[in-house]
């Protein structure tokens, strides 16, 4: 509900615009969700933080952990000096690369809060720390561009946009980490991979036409406001209205000079 909330919001408490078409996309937004949400996989059962362990040590998900980080350095040090006060998408590129590395801690110290209270010696685990640290560092980086990004942009629109790349990085993390996507079968991932099509759709027509004045009241004006296609007339047609425009006899014989 983030979408279609930060965007109604930010219409009536900051005076923001959102046209018929931005609406439009928040009901997409919604609609994508749910039809995602109907066909997610499940989660697979890690129960442990040694089973956590060795997830993380895998060599697919350290190659993508590193990537990440590459990315995320690349984003914070080189393109966010030059380009992040323009272009909405790099302070929000690099909240959501964060968001990797967030969501996996938030799954492993729920395991670790759950194994807690259960009489686990889980705050003697290296990795419940390590999840600690990483969470506290991961959140502090994305409040403070996420920040940046609001106050710089539009607020219906960073949220939007937001949404669409955590998500996407979100489920490449669980698949890679978990590898949640395994058992599922091919009516779930045609669903799911529609759903978050509907999604971009929905934040596409948020984003793109923002600065259209489109409401139910003035619909049948837009459309009847459209400007026909211009005539395109070669120099025979004008000669010939213009000498019919003349005043000269019907008898007068008439001469054409063409110049080239």
């Amino acid at each position: 509900f983030s979408v279609p909330c930060s965007a109604i919001l930010s219409s009536y408490l900051l005076g923001e615009r959102l046209n018929l078409l931005g609406k439009l996309g928040c009901l997409l937004s919604l609609v994508g969700s749910t039809v995602m949400v109907i066909h997610a996989p499940e989660d697979e059962e890690v129960t442990t933080l040694e089973e956590m362990t060795s997830k993380l040590k895998e060599p697919g998900f350290l190659a993508y952990a590193g990537i990440l980080l590459a990315l995320c350095f690349l984003l914070i040090f080189f393109l966010a000096p030059r380009y992040g006060q323009s272009n909405i998408l790099v302070y929000l590129t690099i909240c959501s690369v964060i968001g990797a590395f967030s969501v996996s801690s938030v799954k492993g110290l729920g395991i670790a809060i759950k194994g807690f209270f259960s009489g686990q010696p889980v705050l003697q685990h290296p990795l419940t720390w390590i999840l600690v640290i990483t969470l506290v560092a991961s959140i502090t980086t994305q409040i403070n561009y996420l920040n940046k990004s609001l106050d710089i942009f539009n607020t219906s629109l960073v949220f939007p946009i937001y949404y669409v790349l955590f998500t996407t990085i979100v489920i490449t993390t669980s698949v890679i980490l978990f590898k949640e996507w395994v058992a599922m079968t091919v009516v779930d991932i045609i669903g799911t991979v529609c759903g978050f099509l509907t999604i971009i759709l929905g934040v596409f027509l948020l984003h793109a036409f923002k600065d259209m004045d489109v409401s139910l009241g003035n619909l049948p004006q837009v459309l009847q406001n459209e400007q026909p296609a211009p005539v395109t007339r070669d120099d025979k047609n004008i000669l010939i209205e213009v000498d019919n425009s003349s005043i000269a006899p019907e008898d007068k014989p008439k001469v054409f000079m063409l110049y080239t």
